[in-house]
């Protein structure tokens, strides 16, 4: 008695209750894939079973499925299906969405894909002189609504790109053949008149000046309409760091004289921001580093940052380095893509080799050339106080450095396909033994994944430098190459690689006037989250510019494990000498945040 009552009371409490007990679906002739579509685009197959679904759920459900079946047939080049979903034995469709039976006892699911249909005729236009249509629309090919949308969005885009901002399909007619199981397509374009830029406007700006905001922006007023244009003012904002959101909003109708006003609407982000960080390796020993930002340091989005850092704690690189750097960027100097920097730094750089303390300034512009590459120059005056083992000196120097980066990698932190190159050139007067040279460095690195689900990634690095017009006695020390630790090869201790030298009649240890290097990794991944990696690493010292002179090189291998975090993966690798008399006899190991190059 007691057992009947509590189940009355469930039935009243949880009324709507009403698990499927058995749904079956039949797609008849359907190959795999179209099964596979079909059962996606199902959302009575979407219901959860463990969720308290009503039965009026599953009503509604199948109701919406006979859209979402033969829409997913004629993504599939499907026209002549039938479906038929039936629900307690009872077509679905001729159930009221408000009569839902009490409990849903069975739902059959019975699919006939019919013929699969070849597009006969199959026009979009106009269209602009040299546009080409997807291969997929053309007279043969199965009929796909996707080839059909696709079609129609490239001759959209097409009289855009003419300078036709409000471009739209005005009209189309589409037939089924069905005895030729042919689809005619003819869609109709109306591109409306070519349009300029007209007035620009600024909302949702408080602190940063609108004046500044269009000037970074770029937007080339009264210059023939280019979606590609909005893109890239909207990029050149958001870049500069100072907003949180940036859209640039066309009007919905043209001005007066066929121009095309746009709304940069913006949302400020916080001015002011600071942070910290900290990085461990068993050579290197521990670094510490914070920083202090101001994004709109001046109300036109002027970066203002002050970084400080402390390293080599507890390593065996000598000993505490120390840097303190101030750095001001404005953007949009000259263009809107050339920005003007204004650095200035003091340091210590404690070496096994050398101790150098250090005073610079340094002002230029940076300027992206296109999307990928990016140019640098500037001068700048440096002022140092270095000792070695030869001796205490002081110098200044006065340089011009010149660099370009060239960036085609899916991910900065995390590349698996792409390409990486930065070239620098430092030319410089010593104002002290008035003589001239220039530090030349190469970074070149490559990637290629493949295998299924593209998880094995090969990747490669080249390094490349030289210091020329100088000799190795009057050199800054820090000019000079060395060999060995995270930055060059792995499992050989830091900097192990440099060159004897003889300066004022001392022999000294020091740094050689070339340097090449290479690293090889095979990275895999387990998971999604975590990656393994086997890792080869080679390195060449010469004594003299163009690697002439007295050289050696050296090697390390290892092993290594990433954990794939929200701002780069966790990096751990393990290394040991590859070369010379301690191969495999000591071990070192590197832990630190994105790849190692």
């Amino acid at each position: 008695m007691m057992a009947s009552m509590r189940g009355a009371l469930f039935a009243l409490a949880f009324p709507c209750a009403a698990f499927a007990q058995d749904v079956t679906f039949d797609a008849g002739s359907a190959d795999e894939d179209l099964e596979t579509s079909l059962r996606s685009a199902s959302l009575v197959l979407a219901i959860d079973a463990d969720d308290d679904s009503s039965a009026q759920d599953y009503v509604a459900a199948a109701r919406a499925d006979y859209r979402r079946l033969l829409t997913a047939l004629y993504a599939n080049g499907y026209y002549a299906g039938n479906v038929s979903i039936i629900l307690n034995g009872k077509e679905a469709a001729t159930i009221a969405p408000l009569a839902a039976p009490a409990q849903v006892r069975s739902i059959a699911f019975r699919i006939d894909a019919g013929p699969r249909f070849t597009f006969g005729d199959a026009t979009v236009g106009p269209l602009p002189s040299g546009t080409l249509l997807p291969e997929s629309f053309a007279r043969g090919e199965v009929a796909k609504s996707g080839a059909i949308r696709d079609a129609v969005r490239s001759g959209v885009t097409a009289w855009k790109q003419a300078g036709h901002a409000k471009a739209k399909p005005a009209g189309q007619q589409i037939a089924a053949q069905h005895d030729t199981r042919k689809l005619d397509v003819a869609v109709t374009i109306a591109q409306g008149p070519q349009l300029t830029f007209g007035a620009l406007s600024v909302t949702g700006n408080t602190d940063v000046r609108a004046a500044r905001i269009k000037q970074i922006a770029g937007l080339p007023v009264g210059a023939v309409y280019d979606p590609a244009e909005i893109i890239k003012a909207e990029r050149r904002l958001r870049e500069t760091g100072a907003f949180d959101s940036v859209a640039a909003v066309e009007a919905d109708t043209i001005a007066k004289g066929d121009t095309l006003p746009v709304t940069l609407q913006v949302v400020e982000s916080k001015p002011r921001r600071f942070g910290f960080g900290i990085e461990l390796s068993t050579i290197e020993g521990l670094k510490v580093s914070t920083f202090w930002l101001h994004r709109n340091f001046l109300g036109g989005a002027e970066r203002f940052r002050v970084d400080g850092e402390v390293s080599g704690i507890g390593g065996e690189t000598g000993g505490i380095d120390y840097t303190l750097g101030l750095n001001f960027e404005r953007p949009a100097i000259y263009g809107a893509d050339t920005d003007l920097f204004v650095r200035a730094q003091i340091s210590r750089l404690d070496e096994p080799e050398f101790i150098v303390d250090k005073a610079s300034v340094e002002a230029g512009v940076s300027r992206k050339i296109t999307d990928d590459l990016m140019v640098q120059t500037g001068i700048g005056v440096l002022t140092a106080r270095e000792q070695t083992d030869a001796g205490t000196r002081s110098y200044t120097l006065l340089t011009a450095p010149l660099s370009a980066t060239y960036d085609r990698r899916n991910d900065p932190t995390n590349a698996t396909d792409g390409y990486y190159i930065d070239a620098d050139i430092t030319p410089f007067y010593d104002v002290t033994n008035e003589s001239v040279g220039a530090r030349v460095f190469v970074d070149a690195r490559a990637y290629r994944s493949f295998g299924e689900d593209a998880k094995v990634t090969l990747a490669a690095r080249t390094q490349i430098g030289s210091l020329v017009g100088t000799s190795i006695a009057n050199a800054p020390a820090n000019y000079l190459f060395y060999s060995g630790g995270g930055g060059s090869v792995r499992g050989q201790q830091y900097n192990a690689l440099g060159v004897d030298s003889v300066i004022n009649g001392q022999s000294v240890r020091t740094g050689g006037q070339s340097f090449a290097g290479a690293q090889l990794e095979a990275r895999y991944g387990v998971t999604d989250d975590i990656g393994l990696v086997g890792f080869y690493d080679v390195g060449r010292i010469s004594a003299d510019a163009g690697f002439g002179g007295d050289s050696e090189w050296h090697a390390g291998a290892g092993i290594g494990v990433r954990y794939n975090t929200g701002i780069g993966p966790i990096r751990l690798d393990i290394g040991t000498p590859a070369s010379g008399d301690n191969i495999g006899q000591s071990v070192q190991v590197y832990i630190g945040i994105g790849q190692a190059f």
